[in-house]
């Protein structure tokens, strides 16, 4: 994508409230603009992440998701209605973002992502993990290692949620997602969402922060999460940030594998 020069009119007067952010100005918004992002998952963390960029002006935005809408999707994956049940997530998740912003570019991918289509990470500078299954996170995790993308990812089950920033390609000091968790944990051993529950709001919270640690590092703003991980407990409405850090026998991005 090309990245335009300057605002127009009705664009300046839709992203006002970030021009005048003395941090994002004219300049940022036009790095939205021309941003492109990979949004996996259209589900509970995908709605407000894909809401969120869709409306901030982030100007491409791919939606992978295999899954068609269930109506017990819709206490917490808010992009969809009632009508879209029995409809493929990623269709109705572009369709919720040419009705939010018409400018912004979707590319749908209603496939579940695997290694045989990886490939179209390529097309995207910044990659935001919205699954909710071990396989394809970690899948994720290794092929935004190889392709040096920053990998946003989060996950939420029942009251609690995690958050982190991924991107071993910009220094030593930057851990992946393996450096943290190595290993894929046996399915038995994990609950699911289904069978586990969640509070539709935690959805909403976990997948607001994530959206707003992509647009951070769009824009080079702050600290981001990058070297640590949030964890959020609904519950007692407590976060703990703790560092983490990078690992030289790391199976994905150790020194092994620089």
């Amino acid at each position: 994508m090309v990245m335009p020069t300057e605002l127009t009119d009705s664009q300046l007067e839709r992203y006002a409230r970030h021009v005048v952010l003395d941090e994002v100005g004219e300049e940022g918004q036009l790095k939205l603009l021309a941003a492109k992002v990979l949004v996996v998952g259209a589900g509970g963390l995908g709605s407000p992440l894909i809401q969120y960029l869709a409306a901030a002006g982030v100007g491409r935005i791919g939606i992978v998701d295999d899954d068609e809408v269930d109506i017990s999707n819709l206490q917490r994956q808010t992009i969809h209605r009632m009508e879209d049940v029995g409809r493929k997530k990623a269709e109705s998740a572009a369709d919720f973002v040419r009705r939010l912003n018409p400018e912004i570019k979707t590319d749908i991918h209603a496939v579940r992502l695997t290694r045989d289509n990886a490939a179209l990470i390529r097309d995207y500078d910044l990659i935001a993990d919205g699954t909710d299954n071990f396989r394809t996170r970690y899948l994720l995790n290794d092929v935004c290692v190889q392709m040096k993308r920053t990998l946003v990812s989060a996950a939420l089950l029942r009251f609690d949620g995690q958050l982190g920033v991924f991107k071993p390609h910009a220094g030593p000091e930057y851990p992946c997602y393996r450096c943290i968790f190595p290993d894929e944990p046996p399915p038995d051993l994990i609950p699911r969402c289904e069978t586990a529950g969640i509070l539709g709001a935690v959805a909403g919270i976990m997948g607001s922060l994530q959206a707003t640690e992509v647009l951070k590092e769009i824009l080079g703003l702050g600290d981001t999460l990058a070297g640590r991980l949030m964890l959020y407990d609904g519950l007692s409405s407590q976060i703990r940030i703790v560092k983490v850090k990078r690992r030289p026998d790391c199976p994905a991005c150790g020194s092994a594998h620089a």
